[in-house]
């Protein structure tokens, strides 16, 4: 545990998934980040945490379709857009113009807003593609990635 130079504190916690190792963190009582690989150890004891990773094993096992957890949205317009991702139901996508027209957005908007989500997976900007292709993720694999979870969340088929 530490703070993040604000007072705020900081719990980290390693999760190793089917697509590598993973650093939850958590600041305050809610989840701010997931991180792709990295040397981070864990952080402090974080019920949070555990309760986050035991969700993933469950998403990664196929038994959990939604996340039940705190998080620490961005304020703003990027805020409204990670709400906006989370509302969308495993095995579906939407494109960054779907979102922009919902949220009265330039789609370019959109894009910045998924390729700055601190907390992949958990809210899944790797459900929105671009109008003609999949547009891009910053998961190690980069799009391979992002096509790897949305077949293992039944979308595939949206992909052909």
């Amino acid at each position: 545990m530490r703070t993040d130079g604000e007072g705020g504190l900081i719990h980290r916690k390693v999760f190793d998934s089917p697509l590598g190792r993973m650093v939850l963190t958590e600041t305050d009582g809610a989840l701010s980040r997931l991180d792709w690989g990295g040397q981070l150890e864990d952080e402090g004891q974080s019920t949070l945490l555990d309760e986050a990773c035991r969700q993933l094993a469950e998403y990664f096992d196929h038994k959990r379709k939604t996340f039940d957890l705190p998080i620490a949205f961005a304020p703003g317009l990027t805020g409204d857009v990670q709400r906006a991702m989370c509302a969308i139901p495993i095995g579906e996508t939407r494109t960054y113009g779907d979102l922009a027209k919902d949220l009265g957005l330039p789609a370019q908007a959109i894009g910045q807003a998924c390729g700055a989500n601190p907390i992949p997976i958990i809210v899944p900007c790797h459900r929105i593609l671009g109008a003609a292709g999949l547009g891009g993720f910053s998961a190690p694999g980069g799009v391979e990635t992002k096509v790897a979870l949305l077949r293992h969340e039944g979308a595939a088929s949206l992909l052909l």
